[in-house]
């Protein structure tokens, strides 16, 4: 390298959220919601039943929007699990939690 940090990617984080998820016989499908500005990335459905909301973001210099934390606070109101991913170990606390 020159001397520069990489910088990870959101699709990096993404990706591996996807592939641990898929390893543990799950589904992490990317959600597209027309009209709904800010809507959670990826719908996550493990064994067990568990259904979890994730907004993926990069690890460094990321911010969480307002209407991203708006729906955050919505769904997790509503008792619903959901989950701001940044790195291994944000996916690690997804995957640990009962």
């Amino acid at each position: 390298m020159n001397g520069r940090t990489a910088i990870v990617k959101e699709v990096t984080v993404e990706r591996e959220l996807v592939a641990r998820v898929e390893a543990l016989g799950g589904v992490c499908e990317k959600v597209m919601c027309v009209g709904k500005r800010g809507f959670f990335d990826r719908l996550i459905i493990l064994p067990g039943p568990r259904i979890i909301f994730a907004e993926i973001k990069r690890p460094r210099f990321s911010r969480i929007a307002p209407h991203q934390q708006q729906y955050y606070d919505r769904f997790k109101a509503l008792g619903v699990e959901v989950y701001f991913v940044r790195n291994s170990a944000d996916i690690d606390r997804l995957l640990a939690a009962p």
